[in-house]
């Protein structure tokens, strides 16, 4: 039973910023993990085959911790808010995470620094997903209906503001400050252990920004502005037993809104691609671009010699830093694309612009193939000047469609959503929604390796393809959505 909904005001331009604000922190050490754990990870030990196999940590996270928070959340009402709470809980255990990833070596008398470096991986993208999960909710909580485009699309722009920053730091602090890029055998270069810092430090001071300058409503106003019964919201709240807490989440699982549903197809080809890109851009680019031979990416290989030889070295570190230099090149284009995102569906239509980013990303993938090794060219950034092979000046114009697509991805399956969900299981279902995140990326994670090694004979480029023809299959996948509220 509801009671008629109360409008709920709409929010200045600035209060719909600071909802999200805290996100652009979260990113920040989302893209340093995106862009810099597979380096990392290769530079403690991990070969290509088992790369994809650490990186299932974060999928597998993201599958068993967003749905427990999304649904404590929803029934966390305290001083300290609703979703609050756990967005600020998640930014210290993530930053915590960020500061002692790096430093894996010093922690050899417990493990394997690999081992620790796939611990620390699990404990960051944890803390991400508390952070994220929540942070979803309350741009639904707190924005009305009709700015959720609004919302979701300032929440993309922030997202990739940070993404931009937190992918290009490694090569700042090389090519400004002049931090070693390159690593020795069983360590991580200086560059990236100083960007992992500062990471920890921009994550926690933007996520305090949002908690402290957001107010979230009260029971008694949101349950007005929802149209809930507080008496029924009330009873749902009191402590049950564990049986009955699974009975209803399993009754909400297969109850799922049927958008929710069509959009799962859709999720699996894009979070498919996007887990590829994560895992293997840096090997592919070193690879077809610096031309590093797939062997200097064998820990058995790399340990029976005293040293990387420095040629193997340099090449090695300029591909990871040139891989952060494209990632914020695709958040950079995302920021931009996610301004205009708004206005697009407006004119055109959520679906038709949600399957031509897809699309554009799907084809920008596939376009790497066109940018192989070539002369050595000097590039001017305007903050610095770096040579690089000329295929890696190229590989920026795949990142536009990439770009797009990450837009796209990160705003439009949310706001075509929310509008189907119950207000009062906006959190669950939206923990529910991750599924169609973590899913794709574990099939991912369990058999690229295999692909690349079986099939692709570890040239890390072919796997790169793989992607390009998921995103695509993406694009056709959303015609089969249906943006009516049935259930």
């Amino acid at each position: 039973m509801s009671n008629t909904a109360i409008k709920q005001p709409t929010l200045p331009f600035w209060q719909v910023w600071n909802v999200s604000f805290g996100f652009l922190g979260v990113q920040f050490g989302f893209a340093m993990q995106n862009a810099n754990v597979s380096r990392v990870l290769s530079d403690l030990g991990a070969d290509l085959h088992s790369l994809s196999l650490f990186w299932l940590a974060a999928p597998v996270m993201g599958l068993l911790i967003q749905p427990i928070v999304g649904a404590a959340s929803d029934r966390t009402w305290n001083r300290f808010g609703r979703r609050r709470p756990y967005i600020l809980g998640g930014a210290i255990a993530a930053a915590i995470g960020m500061l002692l990833m790096p430093n894996a070596p010093l922690f050899v008398a417990f493990m394997a620094p690999m081992i620790f470096g796939g611990v620390m991986l699990a404990l960051m993208d944890g803390a991400f997903n508390v952070t994220m999960q929540p942070f979803r909710a309350l741009v639904a909580d707190m924005v009305p209906s009709e700015q959720r485009t609004l919302g979701y699309s300032i929440q993309s722009l922030l997202i990739n503001i940070g993404a931009v920053f937190g992918s290009i730091l490694p090569f700042l602090l090389t090519n400004i400050i002049g931090l070693e890029n390159t690593a020795k055998v069983g360590e991580v270069a200086p560059s990236v252990t100083w960007a992992f810092y500062l990471g920890a430090t921009v994550l926690f001071g933007t996520v305090l920004w949002t908690v402290i300058r957001t107010k979230e409503y009260p029971p008694e106003q949101y349950n007005a502005y929802k149209g809930l019964d507080a008496a029924a919201v009330a009873a749902a709240n009191q402590p049950r037993p564990l049986s009955h807490k699974l009975a209803e989440f399993w009754q909400l699982f297969i109850n799922m809104p049927k958008t929710m549903r069509q959009l799962a197809l859709v999720q699996f080809f894009s979070w498919f691609a996007l887990f590829i890109m994560w895992v293997y851009t840096t090997p592919a680019i070193t690879q077809y671009v610096w031309g590093v031979d797939a062997k200097w990416f064998d820990p058995v290989f790399l340990h029976t010699l005293d040293e990387i030889p420095k040629d193997i070295a340099v090449a090695k570190g300029a591909a990871g830093d040139w891989v952060g230099i494209l990632f914020a090149g695709y958040s950079l284009f995302a920021a931009i694309f996610s301004v205009l995102l708004t206005k697009l569906a407006r004119t055109l239509g959520r679906k038709p612009v949600y399957a031509l980013s897809l699309l554009a990303g799907g084809l920008g993938y596939l376009s790497f193939l066109l940018f192989q090794a070539g002369a050595p060219t000097l590039v001017n950034l305007g903050f610095t000047q770096v040579t690089v092979p000329s295929g890696a000046l190229g590989l920026i114009i795949p990142m536009v469609g990439v770009g797009m697509a990450w837009a796209a991805i990160l705003a439009m399956p949310y706001a075509i959503l929310s509008d189907t969900l119950p207000a009062d299981k906006m959190g669950v279902y939206m923990g529910i929604f991750n599924f169609t995140i973590a899913a794709p990326q574990i099939v991912s994670g369990l058999f690229a390796g295999w692909i690349l090694t079986s099939l692709f004979n570890n040239e890390a480029i072919y796997i790169i393809m793989l992607a390009g023809a998921a995103m695509v299959l993406g694009a056709v996948s959303v015609f089969f959505v249906k943006e009516d509220a049935s259930k």
